[in-house]
């Protein structure tokens, strides 16, 4: 791998607002890309794996699903492994000097959180491994293995995001490679978290107050954290781009191979591999969001004194709550009304075509109590979605912003 990094260029105009030995570099290392593709394994491999359980139960550890989700850790894992090694027994002053110490090595600081998610990963193999052969099917996405399996993806997958943003703010405007590389990233990371809220997110769940707090959560931290940080105009509607474009990939792929189910009760009986349900239309409430942050980048005032020489209610973390309010709202004021009249499309007979996957998407377990359910809205008695919800789902969106606001402020300063 061309690990080749150029020589760092004096920037007087930036001295000021980062250390003058960190530099500014033009050359994205070709590790990079293979970090985003190893990245890009873990959610592509465990839609696959869920498909696989869907469709045909509980199968030997060795489904080429697994092996593709486990790739997705130990390909950045050794990845950052080498890269660890080399910036501290090979690595110039040019290349050490952005990195972090741990244990006497050097390397940049999402190589180590790589490398401890790929640690994790591993550890969950043989846990995983052994839950299903003592309690057999999952009875539920996050099983105690598989929660330690997801901590791990996250790790690994936010060490990638770390990587990838500490070159676009070390590259500047310079190198567009790196900003797309970043908003690729916190695309996967936005997939990811869509499917570990995958049990309570189908569209005939779409009118419960429970998924609407839900997606007021995670939601609203990736974009708008990919908003504040990156250097692109349209940084959070790539995010949810990505998101949507990755899940209709798999939508469209999984069904054209066969599949059949072998473990009892089947309910549903399936000939192909179950696809995932339509992706929700984030791309609505990140346009909203790019609109209020273009907006408040150009409301923004520069001012010489620092934030510490201004009023505290002038200061950027006092801002940083009144913006986080309007997106906040922004975000649900969109994102309800469009989800909510678009699960009424998904869970009619009209979606149920190879477009949008509508009915499709159940496992070959479901359906002991008829087919009729498939094409109705569900839990609304026990979780109806009223205004009392929306407030607090409004609520939630509103903090939620603003801890992305707060990851975004501090990835924006990430160089090494």
């Amino acid at each position: 791998m061309n690990a080749s990094i150029a020589a760092p260029q004096s920037d007087a105009a930036s001295s000021g607002s980062r250390p003058r030995h960190l530099g500014r570099y033009k050359v994205l290392p070709t590790y990079c890309l293979v970090l985003m593709f190893g990245a890009l394994c873990i959610p592509i491999g465990v839609l696959w794996d869920i498909s696989w359980h869907s469709t045909i139960g509980r199968d030997t550890f060795w489904t080429p699903a697994h092996i593709l989700t486990y790739l997705g850790g130990l390909i950045p894992g050794l990845t950052c492994g080498w890269l660890a090694l080399k910036t501290h027994f090979f690595g110039s002053p040019e290349e050490r000097a952005p990195s972090v110490s741990f244990w006497g090595f050097r390397a940049p600081l999402g190589a180590w959180v790589v490398i401890w998610g790929t640690f994790t990963m591993l550890l969950s193999a043989p846990f995983d491994n052994w839950w299903h052969n003592a309690y057999g099917l999952d009875v539920k996405i996050l099983s105690p293995p598989h929660t330690v399996l997801a901590v791990g993806m996250l790790a690994v997958a936010l060490g990638v995001l770390f990587l990838m943003v500490s070159w676009q703010n070390r590259t500047g405007q310079e190198s567009p490679v790196a900003a797309y590389l970043f908003v690729f990233m916190a695309g996967i990371l936005l997939l990811m978290a869509s499917i570990f809220l995958t049990e309570r997110s189908t569209p005939n769940q779409q009118h419960t107050a429970g998924f609407y707090f839900l997606s007021a959560r995670p939601y609203p931290v990736y974009l708008v954290a990919a908003a504040r940080a990156s250097r692109l105009r349209w940084p959070a509607t790539i995010v949810a781009s990505v998101y949507m474009l990755l899940l209709m990939a798999m939508i469209w792929i999984l069904p054209l191979f066969e599949g059949h189910p072998k473990l009892a009760p089947i309910y549903n009986p399936v000939d192909h591999m179950v696809p995932p349900a339509f992706p929700l239309l984030l791309i609505a409430p990140a346009i909203a969001i790019d609109l209020i942050v273009q907006w408040s980048r150009r409301k923004r005032i520069i001012a010489a004194e620092s934030d510490a020489a201004r009023p505290w209610w002038r200061s950027q973390f006092v801002r940083d709550f009144g913006l986080a309010a309007l997106i906040g709202v922004a975000f649900m004021a969109v994102f309800i009304p469009v989800q909510w009249n678009f699960s009424k499309f998904l869970i009619s007979r009209s979606a149920d075509n190879w477009f949008f996957a509508g009915g499709q998407f159940f496992p070959y377990t479901s359906g002991s109590h008829g087919m009729a359910w498939r094409n109705q809205y569900w839990d609304l008695d026990e979780n109806p979605f009223t205004l009392r919800a929306a407030l607090i789902a409004t609520s939630l969106a509103i903090l939620f912003s603003r801890i992305g606001l707060g990851f975004g402020n501090w990835m924006a300063k990430v160089r090494r």
